[in-house]
């Protein structure tokens, strides 16, 4: 399991995504099922962020599977896109069926500032869900203390209080970057974006070892 060192309450590393046949055999083994991959992922990461629930929405069921496929202390971010504001209730019962191994959600706002959006979305979802909010556009700027009082967080965000802190990153881990999240305090989520090639995966190892 990824654990940090004792300055960290917890450092979990992961990536963003796992059912990648291009990963083989650069991380995967040459020849592996593609229905083996997230249990050797698990054994190397202790949590993944699912952007397929951006897309479509599986069943209690597959979510279901998914938690019965990891160890122990693994979790799963799940990615809740913020424009979709009519079926909360069904995303929020759907990922609950990972149970123990539900970790932090993802919020993906596209678009402009929009206050009433967020008052929705943290007055529709349970309090007891870990809110990531991945606000794009500047004009959201200033909207992390907002967040925080809520137990929400703004990703990427390292400057402002907040209970936990939730990192994506496409580039390796830099001596700066490595530098930063040692100084954080939080339990702290840091997720290596997807591409082709399995770089993902071996950035995330790189952090890992640096911890």
């Amino acid at each position: 399991m990824a654990k940090g060192p004792r300055t960290l309450p917890r450092l979990s590393v992961g990536t963003s995504g796992w059912s990648y046949p291009s990963w083989r055999p650069g991380f995967y083994p040459a020849g592996m099922d593609p229905a083996e991959f997230l249990g050797f992922y698990a054994q190397r990461f202790s949590t993944v962020e699912l952007n397929t629930t951006g897309y479509r929405l599986p069943s209690e069921e597959q979510f279901a599977r998914w938690a019965k496929q990891v160890p122990h202390g693994f979790e799963f971010a799940p990615k809740l896109p913020g424009g979709r504001l009519r079926s909360l209730d069904v995303f929020e019962q759907r990922v609950r069926a990972l149970g123990d191994r539900l970790g932090p959600v993802r919020i993906s706002l596209k678009s402009p500032r929009d206050d009433g959006a967020v008052e929705l979305l943290l007055g529709s979802l349970d309090p007891s869900l870990r809110l990531a909010f991945d606000l794009e556009h500047p004009s959201w700027d200033g909207i992390e203390p907002r967040l925080a009082a809520a137990g929400a967080v703004r990703v990427n965000d390292l400057e402002q209080p907040a209970p936990f802190r939730f990192l994506r990153r496409r580039e390796p881990p830099d001596e700066a970057f490595v530098e930063r999240v040692r100084a954080l305090r939080e339990p702290t989520y840091v997720y290596f974006r997807h591409s082709d090639e399995p770089e993902a995966p071996r950035y995330a190892e790189d952090l890992l070892s640096r911890m």
